[in-house]
C-alpha cells in the first residue's frame, strides 16, 4: 500500500506542477498566494512519495522491484536509508526533490522581484518540474511492483556504493546540477519579458554563486571519495560521471564572472 501512495503522491505533485505552469492562461490564477500554494504542495507531494520510498528500504519490502534490485536484509539500516538513490529510479526522485526544494526557495525568497517576472520564473520552474515528473513516472517510476511472486531477499546495494561518502556526495552533486535549473529560468523569464539588463544580472547571481558553490562541493567530495575508496590517484575521478559534473562547473565559473561582468560595467549581455 505505501509503495502505491508514493506513486499517487508523484502524480499529484506533477498536477500541481501543470496548475502553475498552465496559470498565465488565466490572469486571476497568476497570485503569488495562488503560486505558492502550488509550489509547496507539490513539495510535500514529492517529500512524502520520498519517504514512502525510504520505508520500503527500510522494512527491506522486495515485492518493490527498485528495492530488491538495490537492498538486502544483511544492507546496514544506515545504508538502506542511502540506498534510496542507489539506482537510476531513485537517484531520479532525488532529483526531482531537490529540484522542488529549489522551486520553493525561489518561491519563498522573493527579494524584491517585479511580481510578474517572479511569477514568470516560476513558471518556468513548473514546466522543468512536469519534465522530469513525466520523466520518472513514465520511464523511471521507483515504486514498480514485483506480484504476485517476489523475492525473499534483494541483491543488494552496490558494494562500491556501501561507504560514508555515499552518504553526502550524491545530494551535494545534484544540488549543484539542480540549482543551474534556477538561472535557466531567470534567463528564459527575461528573454520572455524581453529585459535582460543589470537588474536581471543582479537577481539571478546569488542563485547562480549558491548552486555553483554546491556543485564544487559535491565535486570535491567524490574527488575524496574516488582516491581514499579506489587509491593509486584516484581513477574514478576522471569516469565519465564525475566528467558530467565538471563541465557545468566549468560552464557556472564562466558564468559568474559574465555575470559579475554584465553587472559592474553592463557589457556581456549576450554572453550572459
Amino acid at each position: 500500500m505505501i509503495p502505491e501512495l508514493g506513486n499517487f503522491a508523484l502524480i499529484l505533485a506533477l498536477c500541481m506542477a501543470l496548475l502553475l505552469a498552465i496559470s498565465p492562461v488565466s490572469a486571476a490564477m497568476q497570485t503569488v498566494k495562488f503560486a505558492r500554494v502550488t509550489i509547496f504542495a507539490q513539495l510535500g507531494f514529492i517529500l512524502f512519495a520520498y519517504v514512502c520510498l525510504t520505508v520500503a528500504f527500510a522494512t527491506s519490502d522486495f515485492s518493490v522491484l527498485y528495492v530488491a534490485t538495490n537492498s538486502s536484509r544483511e544492507l546496514p539500516f544506515g545504508y538502506r536509508l542511502t540506498a534510496v538513490w542507489g539506482g537510476h529510479e531513485g537517484s531520479m526522485l532525488l532529483w526531482v526533490m531537490i529540484l522542488a526544494f529549489w522551486t520553493a526557495a525561489v518561491a519563498l525568497f522573493k527579494r524584491g522581484l517585479p511580481e510578474k517576472f517572479w511569477l514568470r520564473i516560476l513558471v518556468v520552474m513548473a514546466w522543468i518540474n512536469i519534465g522530469f515528473l513525466l520523466f520518472v513516472l513514465a520511464t523511471s517510476n521507483p515504486f514498480l511492483r514485483l506480484l504476485p511472486e517476489f523475492p525473499d531477499n534483494g541483491l543488494d546495494l552496490n558494494p562500491l556504493l556501501q561507504d560514508p561518502g555515499f552518504f553526502i556526495h550524491p545530494p551535494m552533486l545534484y544540488m549543484g546540477y539542480v540549482g543551474f535549473a534556477v538561472a535557466f529560468a531567470f534567463a528564459i523569464a527575461a528573454l520572455w519579458q524581453g529585459e535582460i539588463d543589470q537588474a536581471w544580472t543582479k537577481w539571478v547571481r546569488p542563485w547562480t554563486l549558491v548552486a555553483w558553490c554546491f556543485l564544487t562541493f559535491g565535486i570535491a567530495l567524490g574527488s575524496w571519495w574516488a582516491y581514499r575508496v579506489l587509491g593509486w590517484g584516484g581513477w574514478w575521478f576522471w569516469d565519465p560521471v564525475e566528467n558530467a559534473s565538471f563541465m557545468p562547473w566549468l560552464t557556472g565559473a564562466a558564468l559568474i564572472h559574465s555575470l559579475a561582468v554584465t553587472e559592474k560595467r553592463d557589457v556581456f549581455h549576450a554572453w550572459s
